[in-house]
């Protein structure tokens, strides 16, 4: 049975948002070329259950926020040449994202792709 319990709406349209790097097994929904970036808030796309939770027959979370995100792709992939223009967007469920501030700002060293 699906339990109805909505967890609250964090981000707005406009809100910069940075993805969470929750060390989770296997197939996520979260890539790791987001993880530890920042983008901003698009679109509230609607509560669903946790597509993790799901995967392993789980039915019964409670409904979870789901967001648009847009990344810069020379973000993303700074050694690329890119455009400010060239943009990806891609759906993120809330449980992956924290607020964006200058103090979580990370560095590309930092947090070097697997």
């Amino acid at each position: 049975m699906v339990d109805s319990t909505l967890i609250p709406v964090r981000f707005q349209v406009g809100d910069a948002v940075e993805v969470l790097d929750l060390g989770k097994a296997g197939h996520v929904r979260t890539p790791f070329y987001v993880r530890h970036r920042q983008g901003e808030v698009l679109q509230f796309c609607g509560y669903f259950l946790n597509p993790e939770a799901l995967s392993v027959g789980d039915v019964s979370g409670p409904l979870v926020p789901l967001y648009r995100v847009r990344f810069r792709m020379k973000d993303l992939w700074p050694d690329e040449v890119r455009s400010d223009s060239d943009v990806l967007c891609i759906e993120i469920y809330d449980h992956w994202l924290q607020p964006a501030t200058p103090s979580n700002t990370r560095t590309d060293h930092e947090h070097p792709q697997p």
